[in-house]
């Protein structure tokens, strides 16, 4: 893709892509100077010494005190390893989402939390003409989620207070919780029980079990969880086992991610 592909798309901002541009040098070439960066993508150096010294300050390039050359920080290493250990989880879940599906013949789905959101990463669905959840990398809303749930019941509480200010508690059925003090109290009863239901909060028909998955820190980092319609569900056969199943699953591959219950 050349440069002028690039910041073909009217969509697309330009400083934004111009940025990127200058990281995806810097790695190519390790160190440069504004004058080499200038050369190199045909930008002026004032535009390069602008957004360089932007990448600078939030503390994605760095500047050799000795040549003033620049190069790329280790921030993006940090945050893709921290992507990497989150994807890691769907290795280890794999034969569990096997075996989630075959005792229960329902829909499981596997789920990481990304900002103020909850993205896919792992399903199976069930051999059901009626189909149910959502595609692998669909994000959805993390609070009237099951599995959303279940990771905000055990997200550190200075986390957990940013994440609910930086979302609108939009109402998608007549079951969507609207009200921050109504989320916390349900959030409190998720961490009590060890699991999460969803019943018709996000989608009308469909209700989800799910429970959190912990990494060596004790972050909850992972959700897994069982879909199923709600024509189909009987509280009565299905509660007990599906979040026992659950649960069980989820303990499972905490333990083989490091994590140590207390």
């Amino acid at each position: 893709m050349t440069h002028h592909d690039r910041e073909g798309n009217s969509n697309h901002v330009k400083s934004v892509m111009k940025a990127f541009l200058i990281m995806e040098e810097l790695d190519k070439y390790g160190e440069l100077s504004i004058g080499d960066l200038s050369e190199r993508l045909m930008m002026d150096k004032a535009t390069v010494h602008r957004l360089i010294n932007t990448l600078k300050a939030a503390g994605y390039v760095n500047q050799n005190q000795d040549n003033k050359k620049y190069s790329n920080s280790l921030k993006l290493l940090a945050m893709g390893n921290r992507v990497m250990e989150k994807m890691g989880v769907k290795h280890i879940t794999k034969p569990f989402i096997l075996e989630l599906a075959e005792k229960t013949g329902e829909t499981i789905n596997l789920c990481i939390r990304v900002g103020n959101k909850i993205i896919y990463i792992d399903k199976l669905e069930s051999n059901s003409t009626i189909k149910v959840g959502l595609g692998i990398g669909t994000s959805v809303p993390i609070y009237c989620s099951g599995l959303g749930k279940a990771i905000l019941s055990h997200t550190a509480e200075e986390e957990l207070q940013n994440i609910l200010d930086s979302i609108s508690l939009v109402q998608y059925t007549d079951r969507t919780i609207t009200k921050k003090a109504l989320l916390m109290e349900e959030l409190e009863r998720i961490r009590e029980r060890g699991y999460s239901i969803d019943d018709e909060e996000y989608v009308v028909g469909l209700i989800c079990i799910a429970a959190p998955i912990f990494d060596y820190h004790g972050n909850p980092v992972a959700a897994i969880s069982i879909s199923s319609p709600k024509y189909r569900y009987d509280e009565d056969r299905h509660l007990e086992f599906y979040s026992g199943l659950v649960v069980k699953a989820s303990r499972k591959i905490s333990a083989m991610q490091g994590y140590k219950a207390v």
